[in-house]
């Protein structure tokens, strides 16, 4: 135990105990406009399902909270308990080669944190979408899954760590610069493969029928200038009762995908206008955007372990003995978001700026109040809470919540 140890301690009761407060505030109050139906929503939405909404949030809000005191607790014991140095300890006195004993020590810590990750998902599966009547899957189909991510990440992450690791034990003091480039190029890659590769191992892919809704989408597409490889329905029914779109891929393997729930809930013309919303992402550039934040963010990651690597106080305090460069970088995964966590309110107020913009975009090229109606209708069916907590949605959101964003777009409706 040294210094460090202490800021570390620190750094991570203030960001947990900011993240617990944050939850116990927006489980306040939305439980406090639990009795009656926002003034924006009173005609569009019910009661009834105002409250379902609500009830449902704050389950969800519960579980987080103890899925996050379980990831702390988790976390103390890896690194200050000894968790890390252990498996690297056991490994090192089993595998001769660093590289392969460092490899096997990472991948086991990671299987730890996914098998306590399991009883967590399994009751917001099975209890909490089940009695609010979004479940659709099956204990067969979740163990499938959890079995296929598992295959994925071994047969995929491992060789990316295992070349990481070579570049970090090999090139010398500029490792990082590789390594960062290298895991850049592997992300374009997957972004690139992601729907003809992975994408179909868990969802059929079904190319959308000719019909009034293809000609539009396809209109609309003219209208804005944008090619895609195709236009899928995705049969997000089979695990699930939620709903939406979105855009996957780059270059000329990018794809529009609809899920089967949202087109049987929305009429042609809301579908068309939660289209021109995702082309508006596309054409603000919004992706492009957020590729260069991420680039750079990692960048400089990067450049600080590439720091930390050789400052022996790192490991110490972290509750390893014996340095590594594999012991390093697993305890900078872990460790570092008990320091950024304050940085959160920056990029959602960024997410939620481009979400406007993709609104402006969308109210332009479609009809705004068809926009409206789709992104009520989707609330509704989703069980998405009409009042979050203000500060609460500050850190949290992505998307601005429901009040604001239907109020921006009722400013856009042309007379």
């Amino acid at each position: 135990m040294n210094s460090f140890t202490i800021v570390f301690l620190i750094a991570l009761t203030l960001s947990f105990s900011v993240q617990f407060w944050l939850a116990k505030r927006h489980a306040g109050y939305v439980a406090k406009h639990r009795f009656a139906v926002p003034e924006a929503f009173k005609n569009t939405v019910s009661l009834e399902a105002h409250q379902k909404a609500a009830d449902y949030t704050l389950e969800k809000s519960k579980l987080g909270d103890i899925d996050s005191i379980i990831g702390v607790i988790l976390l103390l014991l890896l690194t200050v308990g000894g968790g890390i140095n252990f498996a690297f300890e056991c490994w090192a006195s089993i595998i001769t080669s660093p590289l392969i004993a460092g490899l096997a020590a990472v991948a086991s810590v990671f299987l730890v944190m996914t098998l306590f990750e399991i009883p967590t998902s399994v009751y917001q599966t099975f209890v909490i979408e089940e009695k609010y009547g979004f479940n659709k899957s099956t204990p067969q189909q979740f163990i499938k899954d959890q079995l296929l991510q598992l295959v994925l990440v071994a047969a995929i992450g491992m060789p990316l760590l295992a070349l990481i690791l070579w570049v970090m034990d090999s090139i010398g003091s500029l490792w990082w610069l590789w390594a960062w480039c290298i895991l850049m190029s592997f992300s374009l890659l997957m972004s690139w493969l992601f729907p003809t590769l992975i994408a179909p191992l868990f969802n059929k892919f079904t190319p959308m029928e000719d019909g009034s809704l293809k000609d539009r989408i396809q209109g609309l597409l003219a209208r804005c200038g944008f090619n895609s490889n195709g236009i899928f329905i995705m049969d997000g029914s089979k695990r699930s009762g939620h709903g939406n779109a979105y855009f996957t891929g780059l270059g000329n393997n990018k794809r529009i995908v609809f899920y089967d729930t949202l087109v049987k809930s929305l009429d042609d013309e809301e579908l068309e206008a939660i289209l021109a919303h995702e082309l508006g992402h596309f054409k603000c550039k919004h992706t492009i955007k957020m590729l260069i934040a991420t680039a750079i963010m990692s960048l400089v990651s990067f450049a600080i372990l590439g720091w930390l690597i050789d400052q022996p106080w790192f490991y110490n305090g972290l509750g390893v003995k014996l340095p590594s460069h594999a012991a390093a970088l697993l305890l900078f995964m872990l460790v570092s978001s008990s320091f950024t966590f304050f940085m959160q309110p920056i990029s959602a107020y960024f997410q939620r700026k481009f979400e406007f913009e993709a609104d402006d975009f969308a109210s332009a090229h479609a009809k705004a109040e068809k926009l409206i109606s789709s992104l009520v209708k989707l609330y509704e069916e989703n069980a998405s809470t009409l009042t979050p907590d203000p500060l609460y949605s500050a850190f949290h959101y992505s998307h601005p919540p429901a009040a604001i964003r239907i109020a921006n777009l009722e400013s856009k409706i042309r007379v």
